[in-house]
């Protein structure tokens, strides 16, 4: 940035440390930073990025830390390269997002971390820029591609850019970029979110995040949380899930209309009719309050009224869970403090589930839980690098603001809505409307294919950036992503960091044009950091080194007062029953495929589900009772058919489900992504009804009903083994749990 003088205020919030209000930083100084650095040895064998191919020897791996991407979550990595490629790759074990809870030398990841590879290596990469003439995308190069951006952009001010959740620098210079063009209009995407809980923790507790103490609870109701699965940081909460299991073991109860993998790991697992979770937490709240004697004083009148209506007899008629399992789970929180209560997707996706989830907060407030297993967070220390998370309310309104002709112009990274939306939202004819769309992408999916430019961008391992994940439970940091390897397609694919880059230089060039590349940005950032946050560092270069061997940078959060709760309204209508659509579709992320970005990963599409253990394609799940009443056997295809169209699959049938729920896992049905994704399975999001939630606005994603019919077809599911009956060998011998009961200390049951 030689040359050009900017304040220490403006400098600052360039470099994303705005709003710290540390003293001590770097004053400005040249920003043409080298796009190298030299090789050092790190502690435990990992090292910063090195570039120069001589210092590979042949069959020693060398680990490089980093951050993976393959979810929101954030967490830790370690990637082995040899001869310059990265073979393998681990959990960091000093990353608070996924280290070990017993402190192994290895973090903890899950199956999606470890299939970042194949999405590195998949053959159907986009390896050069496209551009669309006559009608149909072609290759081009960096420049025309580039040159078309400047050219259509002009001085537009109605551009907007449509992400996945962002965070760290990438944030930074994409609000710079917004910015600049004059837009506020930034949308944040994702299927698999917690908006709605958060929007209660918000008004509630005052703070969105705030952390969750599994380690202090003896008892865990959860309204279909999925903490093993897709739920805000799998990998952390699988081991904080640990920790809840030791001695003194704690009571988990998992109520939701399909079970889920943390349903299959539950002492007790009851299947509610969908949408009726907010009355069980109303009803638990009754018994606590007239049979237990609970304290109900600190909640408003209203509120002691509402939960007066929900005595026993009507919350059993309700949600169909039998009284003697309700007054259980009522009587082990009662007796086993503190403890915790959560809502996942499947409680919150609703019309009404903004009032699921204040219900089962208001359970947390009447057991006294806020300030115990539900503690702060505290204040990140620089707001602009904090997480942007995506939700479906900015679906929907960008779908609107499209539909509307507001946006002349609009950016698309890490996030693929064309196949995401719901058909009912028309979301491909309404993104064509718009003159100017320019994707960054890895891979050919079904919103690049109406892009009028597509730009090819470095995978996970190949690019510089820092993130701050939105959950980091103990401690806080920075994660920083390093490049694992050098790019496989060096001239025709770059970092997206460069790219918003280079489009800032167009329009603010005074401010940005001084940085050689996104790895000089980063470097000048980490140089302006206060020296409270350096850790004694001797030089700036000396820090850099250390925060890229370590992948992450510590910091600490702003103290803020104790959390304290105050309980709201909460109106939970009545159930209803659909003549014409008598079932609750459920499409439920699952761990592996989560909302269908992993379906072009081979290691994936071969995993097994963890309760169907079905591979390579999609089913629908039903109850034993409803397969008998419609004469549906296993491997029969269903015709599932809302208001808004049909999909048809093959069916799976089991008991861990409710009786008037359908059940479709998300991940196939792509009509574009490769060929290990296109053309496998369906995909239930198309089917959705355009219902929202009540308060937040957010798509009901649970809310849609169907009606079935068999399509007169049957093939065989496939699944791993191919048998769940052992073919007769009694390779494993069960019993019922009538037979065999875990039981603790007095002979009480836990099951």
């Amino acid at each position: 940035m030689s040359g050009n003088k900017v304040n220490r205020r403006d400098f600052l919030k360039i470099m994303g440390w705005g709003g710290a209000g540390a003293a001590g930083a770097a004053a400005l100084s040249g920003c043409d930073m080298p796009s190298y650095i030299t090789l050092e040895q790190g502690k435990e064998n990992v090292i910063p990025y090195v570039i120069p191919e001589e210092y590979a020897i042949p069959g020693i791996g060398v680990w490089y830390a980093s951050t993976c991407r393959q979810c929101p979550a954030g967490c830790g990595i370690h990637g082995r390269v040899r001869e310059g490629r990265v073979l393998k790759v681990e959990g960091n074990p000093i990353s608070p997002i996924n280290r070990s809870p017993a402190g192994d030398v290895s973090g903890k990841l899950c199956q999606m971390g470890q299939s970042g590879l194949q999405n590195h290596y998949n053959p159907d990469r986009v390896t050069k820029p496209l551009l669309r003439k006559g009608g149909s995308l072609v290759e081009a190069s960096w420049d025309e591609a580039m040159d078309a951006i400047k050219q259509k952009m002009g001085s537009s001010s109605k551009a907007a850019w449509f992400t996945g959740t962002v965070s760290g620098h990438q944030a930074v210079l994409l609000q710079a970029h917004l910015d600049a063009m004059g837009s506020k209009h930034h949308y944040v995407h994702e299927v698999v979110n917690t908006a709605v809980s958060q929007a209660v923790n918000r008004e509630v507790l005052g703070e969105a995040l705030p952390r969750y103490r599994f380690d202090q609870a003896k008892v865990i109701l959860s309204f279909g949380a999925d903490f093993l699965g897709p739920w805000q940081s799998p990998v952390h909460f699988s081991t904080m899930y640990a920790k809840f299991r030791e001695a003194p073991r704690g009571i988990l109860v998992q109520v939701e209309p399909k079970m889920t993998l943390t349903g299959g790991n539950a002492d007790l697992w009851l299947a509610i009719r969908p949408g009726t979770e907010g009355v069980f937490a109303l009803g638990i709240a009754n018994l606590l309050l007239s049979k237990f004697n609970r304290d109900g004083a600190q909640l408003p009148a209203e509120v002691r009224s509402t939960i007066a209506k929900y005595d026993l007899d009507t919350v059993t008629n309700i949600t169909g869970v039998p009284g003697d399992r309700l007054t259980k789970v009522a009587t082990w929180l009662n007796e086993r403090s503190p403890s915790l209560v959560l809502s996942g997707m499947s409680a919150e996706g609703q019309e009404h589930g903004y009032d699921t989830a204040a219900a089962a907060m208001l359970l947390n407030i009447i057991l006294g839980n806020v300030g115990k297993t539900i503690v702060s967070s505290g204040a990140f220390p620089f707001s602009q690098l904090v997480a942007k998370e995506g939700n479906t309310g900015d679906l929907l309104a960008f779908a609107d603001a499209l539909d509307k002709g507001e946006h002349d112009a609009v950016f698309i990274y890490g996030t693929n809505p064309v196949f995401t939306a719901p058909d009912a939202l028309a979301l491909g004819d309404k993104l064509d409307k718009a003159p100017f769309k320019v994707v960054l992408t890895n891979f050919h999916d079904e919103t690049a294919m109406h892009a009028d430019v597509v730009l090819p961008i470095y995978s996970q391992y190949e690019e510089w950036g820092t993130h701050v994940p939105a959950y980091q439970g103990d401690g806080s940091i920075i994660s920083i992503q390093q490049p694992v390897m050098e790019p496989l397609y060096p001239t025709t694919t770059r970092s997206f960091g460069d790219v918003v880059l280079d489009l800032l230089k167009t329009r603010d060039a005074g401010k940005y044009g001084g940085f050689k590349d996104y790895y000089a940005y980063l470097q000048q950032a980490f140089a302006s950091l206060p020296a409270d946050v350096k850790q004694g560092a001797v030089s700036d270069e000396a820090f850099w080194q250390q925060a890229v061997q370590q992948g992450l940078i510590q910091v600490k959060r702003k103290e803020v007062p104790a959390l304290t709760a105050k309980a709201v309204a909460v109106t939970v209508p009545d159930y209803s029953t659909n003549a014409e659509y008598p079932y609750h579709l459920i499409p439920s992320p699952r761990l592996g495929m989560w909302d269908g970005r992993h379906a072009n990963i081979l290691w994936l599409q071969e995993a097994p589900d963890q309760i169907s253990k079905v591979v390579w394609d999609s089913w629908a799940e039903m109850h034993p009772k409803t397969a008998a009443k419609l004469g549906v056997k296993e491997g029969d295809y269903l015709k599932i058919t809302s208001a808004q169209g049909t999909i048809e699959t093959r069916v799976y049938i089991f008991k861990g489900i409710h009786p008037d729920a359908i059940a479709v896992p998300l991940g196939q049905g792509h009509t574009e992504y490769g060929r290990f994704a296109k053309g496998r399975g369906v995909n239930p999001l198309k089917i959705l009804s355009p219902v929202r939630d009540g308060k937040t606005g957010e798509l009901a994603m649970y809310g849609t009903r169907v009606k079935v019919a068999k399509s007169g077809r049957n093939e065989t599911l496939t699944k791993l083994g191919g048998s769940e009956t052992q073919h007769g060998r009694k390779l494993v011998a069960t019993i019922t749990a009538d037979v065999f009961r875990r039981t603790e200390g007095g002979g009480k049951d836990v099951v």
